[in-house]
Parts: structure tokens; sequence; C-alpha cells
């Protein structure tokens, strides 16, 4: 579980992220959607600890992290995957360096070890005969399936994506949303997605935040997005779907 309490955050006395309050649980796809220049960007970086709020509190379970000093927070961090929005992979690494990274920062395991982990990690997202290619020979949709796996190498109580399905097709993305519920569930992991992407709101939102122009503006399940009372989401989740329709045209 995770818990952010009164989250204030500003760049240049602009401020981002206002009063911000929420509760993230284990088990579940947790997403945080909203409009570019939203928030929700700074909302994922402040509860993973690469921005520090203004104020605020965020609790992992009974641990107060933003009030912990470096050296703790990177410990916590151990416990931490993230699943960046490029996926970013290292390219001058193969795809078994890449996975192997987290291990060999953050444990004494021998190289054995460390292979028999990565090897697991793969074959948990389907990625089998590929770990001495390089990144750059794997399609956009196997790239991710990577990024996954490094993020859970360390078989962590967290999981953040952030966006996710960028620049993938329909049909990798939703391969990319069903990969991310199946760990969440299979590993009972606290699981915050950050995403405009309502095919995945839609998917896998077990618990949405739509953020408005910094602040928290709806909250609930995919079950009831569709009948929010909010004018505001309601047009948030048109502009998605035309966007959306508008790059299907394009494409043919």
């Amino acid at each position: 579980m995770i818990k952010a309490k009164n989250i204030y955050k500003s760049f240049n006395e602009k401020t981002v992220l206002d009063d911000i309050s929420a509760s993230f649980e284990p088990g579940k796809t947790n997403l945080i959607i909203g409009a570019s220049g939203s928030g929700k960007t700074v909302l994922l970086k402040t509860l993973v600890g690469l921005h520090d709020a203004d104020a605020g509190e965020i609790w992992y379970n009974d641990v107060l992290f933003s009030r912990l000093p470096f050296k703790e927070k990177k410990v916590m961090r151990q416990n931490i995957g993230m699943l960046f929005q490029g996926g970013a992979l290292f390219d001058f690494a193969t795809v078994e360096e890449n996975v192997m990274f987290p291990l060999t920062m953050f444990t004494n395991k021998s190289y054995e070890e460390k292979r028999e982990r990565v090897n697991f990690c793969l074959k948990r997202v389907d990625i089998i005969g590929a770990e001495k290619h390089y990144p750059s020979e794997l399609s956009g949709g196997m790239q991710k399936r990577v990024g996954i796996a490094r993020a859970i190498a360390l078989n962590p109580s967290y999981l953040f994506c952030d966006e996710p399905n960028s620049g993938l097709d329909p049909n990798t993305a939703i391969l990319i949303d069903n990969l991310i519920r199946e760990i969440t569930q299979e590993y009972n992991i606290t699981t915050i997605v950050n995403t405009h992407d309502m095919n995945s709101v839609m998917e896998i939102g077990d618990k949405v935040i739509y953020i408005y122009q910094g602040k928290k503006w709806w909250e609930g399940s995919s079950a009831d997005i569709l009948q929010a009372n909010s004018l505001e989401l309601n047009n948030f989740i048109f502009a998605s779907n035309m966007t959306k329709m508008l790059k299907k045209l394009s494409a043919k």
C-alpha cells in the first residue's frame, strides 16, 4: 500500500500538485490519468521519490518514505520496480545484461544466481532466445517486455509504469496491459501506472485517479468512469478517443 497525504509541489512558483491525497492498493493496477501538463507525471515521480514534495507525506505501508534520509531511500528503492516510458534500456548492453543490471547494483548474488533470476524474469514476460540480442534488434513491444523483466528482477513490492503503451500499436499495447495486470495480481504488487490511454483505463483500471490542473478531480474504477458526473473528465475521455481515432485514420 502506498498513501499520499496532502501533497503539494511547485516549480518556479507555479503549483503543479495541489493538495493531492490518494491511496494505491496492492494486487491492483492503480492508474493515474490526465491531460498533458495536468501533473500526473510529476505525481508519479514524487511518489517514487524522484521529486521531493514541498509539503505532505508519502507512506509505503507503515514507512514514511518522503522523510527518509537519502541512504535509507536508496535501500527502499531495492523494493521498487520502474518501467520507463521509452523502456530506457541500455543500448550498449544485451537483453540479459539489461535485466541483470539491478541485480548487480543492489545484490551480492553470484553470476550464476543472477543469470538464473534473469532467465526466470525473461521467461515470465515471454522473451525466449533473445538474451544476447541488443535493444536495437528488438521490436517496441519486446523492448517494453524486457523493461518489465528488468523492473521485476528484484522481486519488488511496488511497480511504477510511466506511459507503458507509448509508441505501441493497439494489439501490442493490449499485450503489455495484460502482462502488467497479470504480474501485479500474481505477485500482489502495488502497481501505479501513469497513462492517457483510455483502452488501458477500461481494460486494467482497478482504481483510477484523474488529475486536472494539479488537483485530484475524480477517483473510482473503470466500471464507474463512463458514468462519472464530471465535465472535465468526460471531455478528457472524449478528446482521448478522438485522438486515437484520428491516429488510426492517418495510419491508413
